[in-house]
C-alpha cells in the first residue's frame, strides 16, 4: 500500500469542444464512494438538459473502488476511457463527470473514446494535481486524569487531532501517516503506562 497518492488539487470544470459538441469535465476530490456519488448527482442536476453526463471515479489509495458509467453513450466509449485516464495518471480519491452537449456531428466510437478520455486528461492538466500522504484515522481512549496532558503532547508533537469526546473515558481522534502507526502505538504505551486504548481504522 503506497504511503502517498495523487489526487486533484481541487474541484473545477474544464471545457473542450470536439466537432461542435461541448464536453465539460467536472473534477473533484472524493474521500468516499458516497462523496463521489453525491458530486455526480449534483452535476447531473446542474446539467439536466445535457445529452449525456458520463462519469468515473477511483476511491482508495490502492484504487480499490473503480466505477464508471457511459450514461447512454455506446458501451465502453465514455466512462471506461475516463476511468482509464484517471488510472493512467495514477489518480486516487477522485471523481470525474464529463457532460456532453451534442453539436450535431456524430463522432463514432473511436472519436467518443478520444473525446471523453481527452476531456479528463485536459482537465487534470488545467486544474492541477497534488501528492498527498496517506493517513489513517485512529482513536485513543484514555482516562480523564491523563487526557489533558496526552492531548497537549499530541498537539505539541505535531499530531493532527481531529476530535476530542468526553464520556466515561476521553476519546481523542487523530490522523496518522500510515507509516507511523506502529511507532505511535509504542509511544502511546510508554506515555500512558499502557493504560490507553488505541484503534486504527480507515483512511483519513
Amino acid at each position: 500500500m503506497p504511503d502517498e497518492y495523487r489526487t486533484v488539487a481541487g474541484a473545477g470544470v474544464h471545457e473542450t469542444e470536439v466537432n461542435r459538441s461541448r464536453f465539460l469535465c467536472a473534477l473533484a476530490p472524493a474521500a468516499t464512494e458516497q462523496e463521489a456519488q453525491d458530486f455526480i448527482a449534483a452535476v447531473r442536476k446542474q446539467h439536466a438538459d445535457a445529452s449525456h453526463n458520463c462519469w468515473a471515479y477511483v476511491i482508495g489509495a490502492d484504487a480499490s473502488v473503480q466505477k464508471a458509467s457511459d450514461d447512454g453513450e455506446p458501451g465502453g466509449t465514455a466512462g471506461v476511457p475516463m476511468l482509464q485516464m484517471l488510472l493512467r495518471r495514477d489518480m486516487r480519491y477522485v471523481v470525474a463527470v464529463v457532460t456532453r452537449y451534442f453539436g450535431g456531428v456524430k463522432l463514432g466510437a473511436g472519436g467518443l473514446i478520444r473525446a471523453y478520455g481527452g476531456a479528463v486528461g485536459e482537465a487534470l492538466d488545467t486544474l492541477g494535481t497534488r501528492t498527498r500522504r496517506r493517513y489513517r484515522l485512529a482513536t485513543v481512549t484514555v482516562d480523564h486524569q491523563r487526557a489533558g496532558k496526552l492531548e497537549n503532547d499530541l498537539r505539541t508533537g505535531g499530531r493532527e487531532v481531529r476530535d476530542v469526546r468526553y464520556g466515561d473515558a476521553v476519546t481523542i481522534e487523530i490522523a496518522l501517516p500510515d507509516a507511523d502507526v506502529d511507532a505511535f502505538r509504542s509511544w502511546l504505551a510508554d506515555a500512558t503506562a499502557g493504560t490507553a486504548g488505541f484503534e486504527a481504522y480507515g483512511d483519513a
